[in-house]
């Protein structure tokens, strides 16, 4: 019986051209979404790699001067300019803090278009606690990139819903199958394998080609076979997902053209309303504060801490006596005040700012939470993972810059308290940032999650059959 199936559906496939068709389709649209991920990781990487190299020849320069300085010899640098000052060091040659594209970035663009993926804190200012959106095209941001994800989770279903809409309805129009309903054989064995065989040639084209593309995108499997693998096996539990919901449909209404209405408006239904829904009643139920509010408040603050800060010093230095110098002539710079009042103006903005983060966490949680709503979230949301480019993701490169951000201007405050000079020795003790990723996420909750999902649209579907094929309506018309 499978083989017979077999041979017929190839027929039909072949005959109709529908193989060759939809082979082109997938290798035309995989290719163009793969090719546009990776030109987006490239050009991450020239950004990067950019900053780096400014950073490098800025220093090169720094450095020459700074060894005329210590040897002796005049140099035309202004006074303020001059590289033994620790607090130029920390302003004008910044470290670059930098998140690498991870090696399936290119599947899924994710947050990586609305968040800076590199940022440069220096000792003065506290920008980088907010500069961390980069300005975009706003219709690009509102259609989303064109990369592999958004292939697979949008066009993949249409090109499924396309290929196998009136797989069981055609024959009962045809007529056919009344003479298949003599025959001695299951009829929801026949359709299951019917819809199967499609299920099996869309799959086997489809991971082919992607396979292709990651070939031409020079992924490297040996390194990263694990996660080439979970994203195979995520792209087949998805697939999967939407034969059976099309086989759902053509036994439930059993009409060609009600059909094709039908599984289009679950599709809207799935990958557009219900994400819709859930990300809206994310900012009902957990509003961001306002970001210019919160902005124009860290302004005011600073605004007062700045009219006391002599007041400020002297709380410092009676903290921190290790700072203090027994020269009651000495005269303390704007550098000490301002260095000094940085503590305090972190005291009083950490409300602010955990106020603001808590909003986002609790809306990531609120998302995580009903993401299981939706096989459309659940793709996303494990592509994001799998290629680095999640909110997560990028809640976690903040963290880490945040905390190099102040290690990067602990380093000067002794050399500045203790009047030491900045040395070609101290450059080589420069604190430097290095990116950890966040653990890997595991995808075996989300594949049991799609399956799930499978399981329960065939269990009504087999149900759905066994009442019609009772009552006799399922071969009449």
């Amino acid at each position: 019986m499978f083989i017979h199936n077999f041979k017929y559906e190839l027929k039909i496939l072949l005959r109709s051209k529908w193989l060759l068709l939809l082979f082109f389709t997938m290798l035309t649209i995989i290719l163009f979404a793969g090719y546009n991920g990776k030109q987006k990781v490239d050009k991450r990487f020239s950004d990067i790699e950019k900053a780096y190299s400014a950073v490098k020849k800025k220093d090169s320069k720094m450095l020459k001067v700074l060894d005329s300085l210590e040897k002796g010899f005049e140099t035309s640098v202004r006074s303020w300019a001059k590289p033994t000052r620790p607090m130029h060091i920390g302003y004008s040659f910044p470290r670059v803090a930098a998140m690498p594209p991870q090696a399936l970035t290119f599947i899924s663009t994710g947050q990586s278009d609305l968040f800076t993926h590199y940022v440069q804190p220096k000792a003065y200012g506290d920008s980088f606690l907010f500069n961390y959106a980069e300005l975009s095209n706003p219709i690009q941001l509102l259609f989303g990139s064109f990369d592999l994800s958004f292939v697979i989770i949008y066009i993949l279903p249409l090109i499924v819903i396309a290929f196998s809409y009136n797989i069981f309805s055609s024959e009962k129009e045809s007529g056919s199958l009344k003479l298949l309903a003599s025959q001695p054989v299951s009829m929801f064995t026949w359709v299951l394998q019917k819809i199967g065989l499609r299920f099996l040639w869309l799959t086997l084209i489809t991971l082919v080609i992607l396979t292709i593309t990651f070939v031409i995108n020079e992924f490297d499997f040996s390194t990263n076979f694990i996660a080439y693998i979970n994203t195979l096996l995520l792209v087949i539990a998805y697939i999967l997902f939407w034969f059976v919901v099309v086989l759902f449909i053509n036994i439930f209404i059993n009409n060609s053209a009600k059909n094709a209405v039908s599984l289009l408006a679950v599709w809207v239904f799935i990958i557009l309303i219900i994400p819709a829904i859930i990300g809206q009643l994310s900012n009902v139920f957990y509003p961001i504060p306002s970001r210019s509010k919160l902005i124009s408040e860290v302004r005011e603050l600073k605004d007062k801490v700045s009219k006391k800060q002599d007041k400020i010093l002297d709380n410092y230095l009676r903290d921190h006596p290790e700072y203090a110098s027994n020269d009651s002539s000495k005269n303390y710079s704007f550098w000490h005040k301002y260095m000094a009042s940085q503590d305090l103006v972190e005291d009083e903005l950490k409300p602010l700012i955990t106020s603001y983060d808590v909003q986002l966490e609790q809306q990531q949680r609120w998302i995580q939470r009903w993401q299981y709503s939706s096989p459309a979230i659940i793709l996303q949301e494990a592509f994001n993972n799998l290629a680095g480019t999640s909110t997560l993701h990028y809640q976690n490169y903040r963290k880490q810059t945040s905390s190099f951000a102040k290690e990067w201007r602990n380093f000067f405050v002794p050399l500045l308290y203790k009047n030491e000079k900045f040395s070609t020795n101290l450059y080589s003790k420069l604190p430097s940032f290095e990116y950890k990723a966040p653990k890997s996420f595991s995808i075996l909750i989300k594949l049991i999650s799609l399956c799930l999902f499978s399981l329960f649209f065939i269990s009504i579907a087999w149900i759905n059959f066994k009442n019609k094929l009772k009552k006799g309506t399922l071969i009449s018309n």
